[in-house]
């Protein structure tokens, strides 16, 4: 067991004594992942990858016979002023079509059709190849009507459609996204020199941030050849990689500095680093591995959008780790050492040396923990008692999958998109009746299809396309498909409301009376309200596991069944107070023209689950780094209610620092164009406000001293450290100290018995 425990504290000890090995292994580690990983490729996903529900099986079928629904552009023709002229038209019509015509691709090209007020002009052009091969397709496609564009300039000519969009969207979220860094860096390097006040020390954990996300995006890579990537697993490693990798580094720098000052340089930079992977480098493996085992829980959602993102987050978290445990030591030693040789320059010459004396808690913080000091317990009932009222919205959460009709009309193809359904309203939904029969049944099936389209076409929920049904048969006339139209919006209740007469009723009523006769319905709106009842489906075994998972890893690591209790009705209170601001401020239409969204009247249908399982494992970081501290002190006897009051303060500056960074990360998402990433950065930015700020400032603290020694239990240890105390013993160094430094100041003594590792074994 001691072998076991000391594994970090043997890492530091090498990396500390062998800094340039260290160094330079860990960016030849580095460049292999990258090299590794470009050499491999990116291993996408594929529309198989995606399905779910009734709408995937519909999917599955359709493209068996062949008849699948084909990504569909949409050439628009219109006059720049006044009536569209007949010829004009023609001639832009003939032109668009012949460039079509000659692209490989395109599947085909369907005749033009007029809009009922007769001011635009469509043509439709369906592509060759698979959804995910669409944003390689459609530049060709957007080239020649820019070109027709240009040879008609009497007429606007515009495309728009299922490839377009999906390309605009991308590009833009790769713009969102070199915003978002551009945010980040400063405010982090800001953050980070407030905390340090030297150049020199910012540059660490950024240096190591970086490089960690540079070796993940490598192994992301590889590992897309096990799990496909969803184009949101590298989004993931930014967001993830910044916050953790700072935080980590952080927590290690922050205890050094710690050593370095209660040594009164009596020890050297190597022995303060391994001082400090005792207690600070433990923290950080078990915090992370939290972090992992948390996120696994994303892997029995059952859905390949959250195996990309728990793919790329146990990944970088993982990198993190290690890069804090091996090259960080090295390089604070590189650093000590540097520091060193300049006081030793100073005191020659009779100046003086700047003293890394702990600094204690400021004003601010003493006035944020004077409440829980005072009166814990009014602290804590007030404390939750607000959590808890901000959570109540979360009750009326309606979850949605966010549909093409919420993105951004900053993108071109979005506004032409608009210009689409107002031109010709019954395109906004279309629901795909798939069905699978014996060949000998077509004529059956044909007869019931077009029944159905009747009774749909009396339904006010449908609308009626011009030209009649469209109705498609495979080549074996085993499967046969019918498209039906609705005007609504893709998200609305009565997009959804038409599904539901359609499955329901419509289609139980004709085609569903013949024997042996499969069928199944897809479509946007179809699968959507698959995948949020996927979704709701697969939610409480995920948040079961997470619940199970955060409380075995508190047990192990503080060996306390009381602070495990306490640590999940902790995060329950942090995760459901976020949504249910999220609530408020998403669901409604008030914080749009704020936020600069459009509301679904909804929550985008992952991000609760991706909420839970990233917030439980995140909490861990403050939960381990704070109570270890506190458990530190009483194992050396001081009074719990003491040792819960120092913990606190001496943690408070270094987990704002850490819950700044996270949150500066977060927030930038919330001025991206895309909902759904919106939605992620809000709710996890207020999350961890409310855990730093609320839970870990207030609850927790109230709840400790109130708690007292019951806080331990079952464990025994700190018990017998106040014990031996009382009969004059002390436990690895001055009682009180909270360090792990022993009364003898030896490397030996910091490092053999007296330092209490995390769990206090």
């Amino acid at each position: 067991m001691r072998g076991r425990r000391s594994v970090t504290v043997r890492v530091a000890r090498w990396s500390a004594l062998h800094p340039w090995r260290a160094v330079i292994g860990w960016f030849v580690f580095v460049a292999l992942c990258l090299g590794g990983g470009i050499a491999a490729g990116m291993n996408s996903a594929t529309s198989q990858d995606f399905r779910v529900g009734e709408a995937g099986r519909a999917e599955a079928l359709a493209t068996e016979g062949g008849v699948q629904q084909r990504s569909t552009e949409h050439v628009l023709i219109r006059a720049a002023s006044g009536r569209l002229d007949k010829a004009a038209a023609d001639a832009a019509v003939r032109d668009v079509t012949a460039r079509m015509k000659t692209l490989p691709e395109v599947a085909s090209v369907a005749s033009p059709v007029r809009s009922a007020d007769g001011r635009v002009l469509r043509v439709q052009v369906e592509l060759n190849g698979s959804e995910q091969e669409d944003q390689e397709n459609v530049p060709p496609l957007q080239a020649q009507t820019a070109k027709a564009a240009k040879a008609h300039p009497e007429l606007v000519i515009e495309e728009t459609g299922d490839a377009s969009v999906s390309k605009g969207v991308a590009d833009q979220r790769d713009e969102d996204l070199r915003f978002s860094e551009a945010i980040t860096l400063p405010v982090t390097l800001l953050t980070l020199a407030l905390v340090f006040g030297s150049v020199v020390m910012v540059g660490v954990p950024l240096l190591l941030a970086v490089t960690s996300i540079m070796a993940t995006m490598g192994l992301a890579m590889l590992a897309s050849h096990l799990l496909p990537d969803t184009g949101v697993g590298m989004s993931m490693i930014l967001l993830i990689g910044m916050a953790v990798g700072v935080d980590y580094t952080l927590f290690y720098l922050k205890r050094e500095r710690e050593e370095r000052a209660r040594a009164g340089g009596r020890l050297t930079s190597a022995a303060l680093v391994e001082a400090a992977a005792a207690t600070a480098g433990r923290a950080i493996v078990v915090s992370g591995f939290a972090v992992i085992v948390s996120t696994t829980a994303l892997f029995l959602a059952g859905d390949v959008i959250f195996d990309s993102l728990a793919t790329g987050t146990i990944l970088v978290v993982a990198v993190a780790v290690i890069s804090s445990v091996t090259v960080l030591p090295a390089l604070l030693v590189g650093l000590g050492r540097r520091t060193e040789r300049r006081a030793a320059k100073r005191l020659a010459r009779g100046k003086p040396v700047r003293s890394y004396g702990e600094k204690k808690p400021g004003r601010l913080w003493s006035a944020l923990l004077a409440p829980a000091r005072k009166r814990p317990l009014g602290t804590l009932c007030v404390a939750v008692l607000a959590l808890v009222a901000l959570a109540l919205p979360a009750l009326d959460m309606n979850l949605k999958n966010p549909a093409r009709d919420s993105f951004s009309r900053d993108i071109p193809a979005m506004k032409a998109y608009d210009r689409l359904l107002d031109a010709f309203p019954e395109l906004r939904v279309r629901h795909l009746v798939v069905v699978r029969a014996k060949a000998s049944q077509a004529t059956e099936v044909r007869r019931a299809l077009r029944d159905l389209d009747r009774r749909a076409g009396a339904d006010p929920l449908f609308a009626d396309p011009a030209g009649g049904p469209i109705v498609r048969a495979s080549a074996d006339r085993r499967t046969t498909t019918l498209e039906l139209n609705a005007v609504h919006p893709t998200y609305s209740e009565e997009a959804e409301a038409s599904l539901d007469h359609l499955r329901g009723g419509h289609l139980p009523a004709t085609v569903g009376r013949l024997s042996g006769v499969e069928t199944a319905v897809t479509g946007e709106v179809p699968r959507g309200t698959d995948y949020v009842a996927h979704q709701n489906e697969k939610l409480p075994l995920v948040l079961g596991f997470l619940l199970l998972m955060t409380f075995a890893m508190t047990v192990y690591a503080f060996r306390s069944v009381v602070l495990a209790l306490l640590g999940v009705v902790l995060n329950l209170l942090s995760a459901a107070s976020a949504l249910g601001l999220l609530v408020l401020v998403f669901q409604g239409e008030w914080a749009e023209g704020l936020l600069s969204f459009v509301s679904l009247h909804g929550v985008s249908s992952r991000v609760p689950l991706f909420l839970f399982v990233i917030l439980f494992g995140l909490s861990m970081d403050y939960q381990v780094f704070v109570v270890s501290r506190i458990r530190e002190a009483a194992l050396t006897g001081v009074p719990t209610r003491q040792a819960v009051l120092d913990g606190i303060a001496s943690s408070a500056k270094v987990v704002t620092s850490a819950a700044l960074v996270m949150v500066t990360v977060f927030a930038s998402f919330v001025m991206l164009h895309i909902l759904e990433m919106k939605q992620m950065g809000f709710v996890l930015a207020v999350a961890v406000l409310v855990d730093a700020f609320v839970i870990r400032v207030m609850i927790l603290p109230a709840a400790l001293l109130l708690l007292g020694d019951a806080a331990w239990w079952p464990s025994k240890a700190v018990r017998r450290a106040g014990e031996r105390l009382v009969h004059g013993y002390e436990y690895g160094g001055t009682a009180g100290s909270g360090s792990g430094a022993g009364a003898s100041g030896e490397p030996g003594a910091l490092l053999g018995g007296g330092a209490p590792s995390v769990d206090g074994r």
